[in-house]
């Protein structure tokens, strides 16, 4: 039986991989050219998300740790997977006092994104969270992270230069700038974070 994606032909559809975190699926298309082929999807099980950690004063909270698969430091926003059982609001609320050991008052969804969607299905949701408060949490087990704050310019360089090269971390700080050229930041913050440097 078939069925139809878009332009595409779909005549079937076999997994070919499968585990907790991900599935590939094998997918046996055609396009109107007449041309069939492979299309080998990776899904993730779990969305993902991050966070701006925002503080009153105009900086921002970066973790960093090592990426296995870059085999890489990598400085950049919390993020985390989404639990089966949970929103995305809620993973973010989780892994900001997991790895950043802070609470916010005040949590905007500010982005959601498609993360490499010419071969996978992931997508993650990106929150913003202002009045920030010290939190008890400890990292995944899995996880050695450092700590830093940072003035929200200075992280914003990093985006824009190639230090921050996760891309979830880079459009939200992008977002986040845009937000306070067009004055949608609360109090001060639009003036001290599109001020030019």
């Amino acid at each position: 039986m078939t069925s139809r994606r878009g332009p595409f032909v779909v005549h079937g559809a076999r997994t070919v991989y499968d585990n907790p975190w991900i599935t590939l699926t094998d997918h046996d298309v055609s396009v109107a050219s007449g041309r069939r082929f492979s299309y080998t999807v990776v899904g993730f099980r779990r969305r993902a998300a991050g966070v701006v950690p925002l503080h009153e004063d105009g900086t921002v909270t970066l973790v960093g740790q090592h990426r296995f698969p870059l085999d890489a430091y990598s400085w950049e926003l919390p993020e985390g997977g989404v639990e089966p059982d949970e929103t995305p609001l809620q993973a973010m609320q989780r892994e900001l006092a997991e790895e950043a050991s802070l609470a916010a008052a005040d949590w905007r969804q500010i982005l959601r994104l498609h993360l490499s969607n010419s071969v996978t299905d992931e997508e993650a949701f990106v929150y913003l969270a202002l009045g920030l408060t010290p939190a008890s949490g400890e990292p995944d087990d899995t996880e050695e992270l450092a700590v830093r704050r940072l003035p929200f310019a200075e992280a914003l360089a990093m985006a824009a230069d190639g230090r921050i090269t996760d891309s979830i971390s880079v459009a939200a700080l992008l977002r986040v700038h845009h937000m306070a050229v067009n004055r949608e930041l609360p109090g001060g913050l639009n003036d001290l974070l599109a001020a030019p440097r």
